[in-house]
């Protein structure tokens, strides 16, 4: 009985550690869960020129908080070399600063249909929360589009147990759209490795 026990808990934990892949909204989608914590991406189209970009959700199904922030994500290339994802601030400024509108309105409309469209990724404590803090600020009229547009980009979020956030993390990348790699993940206490084939053909 003991050795059933033990080889149950062994596969058990080869499954819980298994990348597992859907399709959801026309977006390919890659999961892991470890240690009770869940991470999911998925590539967005590049509508912000220089930068790569993922939509990503982190589920703390653990009974400890985590602190979960954009620079936990780092792309490691298979040619070579490793892009760590930008810290939110200076996503925030660029977005205000640089992105046009037409762009920045295409990233939001393409974050708000995958969020809203895709019933695995429930949070509660993402998007949805700071648009609605972004919004509620009082500034001019012609800065609110991109405090709606930075709502989008993951910040440092404290997860408890039973917590879930969203966001976009972006990874510069000079205007080269991501090839082969590997995109890793140090979070809630674990290592997450996604094996991905880059960005979808077609991406610049």
């Amino acid at each position: 009985m003991r050795l059933r026990s033990l080889l149950g808990l062994a596969v058990s934990a080869l499954l819980q550690a298994q990348v597992i892949d859907f399709e959801s909204n026309g977006l390919h989608y890659k999961t892991l869960t470890k240690g009770a914590v869940t991470v999911m991406f998925a590539y967005l189209p590049p509508h912000v020129k220089d930068y790569s970009i993922v939509q990503v959700s982190i589920s703390n199904g653990s009974p400890v908080s985590w602190t979960v922030k954009p620079e936990d994500f780092t792309y490691r290339k298979q040619e070579g070399g490793e892009v760590q994802a930008s810290p939110a601030v200076s996503v925030v400024n660029s977005l205000i600063a640089k992105a046009s509108r037409h762009d920045v309105i295409k990233l939001v409309t393409t974050y708000e249909n995958q969020l809203y469209g895709n019933i695995k990724m429930q949070s509660t404590n993402g998007y949805e929360r700071r648009r609605e803090d972004a919004l509620a600020v009082g500034m001019p009229l012609r800065l609110k589009a991109g405090a709606a547009a930075a709502a989008i980009a993951l910040v440092s979020t404290k997860l408890g147990s039973g917590e879930s956030t969203d966001g976009a993390v972006f990874f510069v990348n000079n205007g080269k759209a991501f090839g082969p790699g590997t995109m890793v993940v140090h979070t809630g206490g674990e290592l997450f490795e996604f094996p991905t084939e880059g960005e979808p053909l077609g991406a610049k």
